[in-house]
């Protein structure tokens, strides 16, 4: 046989071999990456409410390309509640997102990331998605709830913004050198107003007139002694109006 007979029938017989190598691969000979995951283990495991093994075994079955649309929605919310729970915010909100991206009719899903939004401090978004799920079940009992409390909360922030920094009186007309000082110091504004507030809840919710009449006495005793005391050596106007703040509210507040 010829020199060019030997090399060509080496050539074809590497060919040869390759092929088959390739084929094995194919066929098994490595794992197929992106052969369908069982959904049970995932399901399971949040059924438990074993967070940890939720978020391990529905890892995958998220990650992987054949999950079948329904069955990886279920694996986000699992993973998502898991996280929740957890007090991972972050992601539970990412599992919410993309969750949320495979089915806009999720108005649980809408609920629960509402409430960590709120966990996060981000209101707006937190009542947005409140909102969401209420108009997709208008009978979603607790979206309701937090979407009340939520907007409540927000009105009131919004009213402790425009008065902030102001007392309870017109700085206007302040005559009196602790008026005005009140006046120049927002933090003492605050306390002032405060003040005046705790007391006329105090007067609302005395039981009697008698017991009105007495919280009236302390307060006005209380302004007389601040506008007497205040500039003398030793006196400390914010002490003065954090003690009579307590005094009014008792030790633990409201």
């Amino acid at each position: 046989m010829s020199m060019a007979c030997r090399i060509v029938g080496r050539i074809v017989v590497a060919l040869a071999l390759s092929a088959a190598a390739q084929a094995a691969l194919a066929t098994g000979a490595e794992p197929d990456k992106d052969l369908k995951v069982d959904p049970a283990p995932c399901l399971a495991a949040a059924a438990a409410n074993d967070d940890d093994k939720t978020i391990a075994v529905c890892g995958p079955l998220i990650g992987n390309a054949k999950t079948e649309k329904a069955d990886r929605l279920k694996a986000l919310l699992a993973r998502a509640a898991a996280y929740d729970r957890k007090n991972n915010v972050e992601r539970a909100i990412a599992d919410y997102d993309a969750a949320l991206m495979l089915d806009t009719t999720q108005a649980d899903a809408f609920n629960a990331r509402g409430e960590l939004w709120r966990k996060k401090g981000e209101r707006r978004k937190a009542l947005a998605d409140f909102g969401a799920a209420i108009k997709l079940n208008p009978d979603h009992v607790a979206a309701k709830a937090s979407h009340r409390s939520l907007a409540q909360e927000l009105e009131r922030a919004g009213a402790l913004i425009a008065v902030a920094g102001k007392p309870s009186f017109n700085c206007a007309a302040a005559r009196r050198a602790v008026e005005k000082a009140i006046c120049a110091r927002p933090e003492l504004a605050d306390l002032d107003r405060e003040v005046h507030g705790s007391f006329v809840r105090a007067v609302r919710e005395a039981r009697d007139s008698r017991e009105a009449k007495a919280l009236q006495r302390e307060q006005d005793e209380f302004i007389a002694r601040r506008n007497a005391q205040f500039g003398k050596p030793g006196y400390d106007l914010q002490k003065a109006m954090r003690e009579r703040l307590q005094r009014i509210n008792g030790v633990d507040g409201y």
